[in-house]
C-alpha cells in the first residue's frame, strides 16, 4: 500500500488477501479455552463494535476510550474497533488506574468492574465477560452496558466517519500518543526488525497495557500478514505442546523463552 494508512487499512487488506486463514488464536489456559478467529471472523467482530460505540454510545472521531481488559482477543477487536472509528484507544491493566483526562468511554473486563463505577469522567461504561461463547455478565449492575448481548444487535460492516484519517490521534499509552499512521510505521518497523512475514505464528504473553504489548500481540503481526496466539494465565506445562501444535515460529514475552536481546525470540 501507498501512501499514509491506518491499522483499519492494514485489516481491509489482510481481509482481501486472505479472510478465512487464522490471524487471531486466543488461550486461557486457567479456563481450558481455545479461541481461533480468521481475518473476516475478527474483521466482523470489529465492525460490530465500532458500531456499537458510534450507534449506541455517539462515540466520534477523536473520542477517548479507555480498555481496562487483560490481554484477550476481544482486546485486540476493541483497539482495532477504536481505531476504525477514529478513537483514542487508552489500554490499561483491568484493575487500573485509568489516568484519562476529561470524559471517556470505558470497557472493563467483568472482573473489575467494581472498581471502575462510580468514576465521574466514564460517561459510559461497558462491561465485558469475556466468556469463550459469547456469555453475558453474570451480574450487570445499573449503569453497565453488557458488550456481548448489546454488540449482537449491530451489523457486521462498518463506514466510518469521512473525517476518519490515519493523522489522527489513535493509542495512548504509557504516556505517549501515536497516531494511526505512526501506529502503522511502528509495527512495520517492528516486523522487520523481528523477520515476520505470513508465514510467521507468534506466541505472545504480553499486556496490552504497553506498546511493545499492542505491537507484539496485535499490530506487527497484522502489518506483516502473520498469524498471533494471545496467551493468557500461562500454563508452563503446556506450552512445549502448544508450540509444536500452533507451528509457532517465534515468542513474546514468555518467561525463558525470550531472545536476552528483546522480546521476541525466534524458533527454529
Amino acid at each position: 500500500m501507498t501512501g499514509s494508512v491506518g491499522p483499519a487499512d492494514l485489516l481491509r487488506r489482510r481481509v482481501a488477501e486472505d479472510p478465512s486463514r487464522p490471524f487471531v488464536t486466543f488461550y486461557d489456559d486457567a479456563k481450558g479455552e481455545r479461541v481461533e478467529l480468521s481475518a473476516k471472523t475478527f474483521d466482523n467482530w470489529v465492525a460490530k463494535t465500532a458500531n456499537l460505540l458510534v450507534d449506541d454510545f455517539a462515540a466520534e472521531p477523536g473520542t477517548r476510550v479507555v480498555l481496562a481488559l487483560p490481554q484477550h482477543w476481544q482486546t485486540a477487536v476493541w483497539l482495532m474497533a477504536c481505531w476504525s472509528a477514529g478513537l483514542v484507544a487508552r489500554p490499561v491493566e483491568p484493575g487500573g488506574p485509568f489516568e484519562a483526562e476529561g470524559p471517556y468511554i470505558l470497557a472493563v473486563a467483568e472482573e473489575a468492574i467494581g472498581g471502575a463505577l462510580g468514576d465521574p469522567d466514564a460517561e459510559e461504561v461497558v462491561g465485558l465477560s469475556l466468556h469463550a461463547l459469547g456469555g453475558p455478565l453474570a451480574d450487570c449492575p445499573p449503569g453497565v452496558s453488557d458488550y456481548a448481548v448489546e454488540v449482537r444487535a449491530h451489523g457486521d460492516r462498518f463506514v466510518p466517519d469521512p473525517a476518519v484519517t490515519p493523522d489522527l490521534p489513535a493509542l495512548n499509552v504509557t504516556k505517549t500518543t501515536l497516531t494511526a499512521a505512526a501506529l502503522v510505521a511502528e509495527a512495520r518497523d517492528t516486523a522487520g526488525r523481528w523477520e515476520l512475514d505470513a508465514n510467521s505464528r507468534v506466541l505472545v504473553d504480553m499486556s496490552f497495557a504497553t506498546l511493545d504489548g499492542v505491537l507484539a500481540g496485535l499490530m506487527a503481526p497484522l502489518a506483516s500478514g502473520a498469524s498471533v496466539i494471545i496467551q493468557r494465565n500461562s500454563n508452563e506445562t503446556a506450552l512445549e505442546r502448544r508450540v509444536s501444535v500452533e507451528h509457532v515460529t517465534a515468542v513474546a514475552g514468555l518467561n525463558g523463552w525470550n531472545d536476552p536481546s528483546g522480546s521476541l525470540r525466534r524458533l527454529g
